[in-house]
């Protein structure tokens, strides 16, 4: 019976070990998706007019895009750098950044899921996130850097007609 109850307690542990492995490491801080944008919160509906909206930011972060997902790459603040409120319709929704540097980005959809870019805009090491049938309501964005370190400046784009 000792060696029964030894073995339960073994597996448990080996359990608790193999759960545990899941958790990120100490530099395993989130975005908060429901803290205040750093720059600005817009209100849009499909065929807004001017298009492109821009904000202008300082891109990057100390918390690695890779916690949110493995796909995403870079470094993002913790609050969203933009808040987009968006009533949709028929045209896409281009989200995308203008910068000097090499900058990332991160979106959180109305859905709760998280979508993430680097690279792929057409203007050389910008980011673009494209949703061809987007759904109305709260996209929480974050422009990252690439590498870690200082801020850098940047432009977000929002658009239903072109990518930066």
């Amino acid at each position: 019976m000792y060696d029964s109850i030894r073995l339960a307690g073994i597996v448990l542990a080996a359990a608790t070990a193999v759960g545990c492995a899941s958790i990120p490491e100490t530099t395993g801080a989130l975005p908060d998706y429901s803290a205040d944008p750093t720059y600005r919160t817009l209100n849009l509906n499909a065929d807004f007019s001017p298009d492109p909206v821009v904000v202008q930011l300082e891109s990057g972060g100390h918390i690695p895009a890779s916690n949110v997902s493995a796909s995403c790459a870079g470094y993002i603040a913790e609050a969203p750098d933009a808040r987009l409120n968006y009533s949709a319709d028929d045209l896409p929704l281009i989200l995308s950044v203008a910068s000097r540097s090499d900058t990332t980005l991160v979106v959180n959809a109305p859905d709760g899921r998280w979508y993430c870019n680097d690279d792929g805009g057409v203007n050389g090491l910008n980011p673009s996130v494209r949703f061809n049938r987007p759904q109305s309501g709260q996209y929480d964005i974050w422009v990252g850097t690439f590498g870690s370190g200082a801020l850098e400046s940047a432009r977000l784009h929002i658009s239903e007609v072109s990518s930066q």
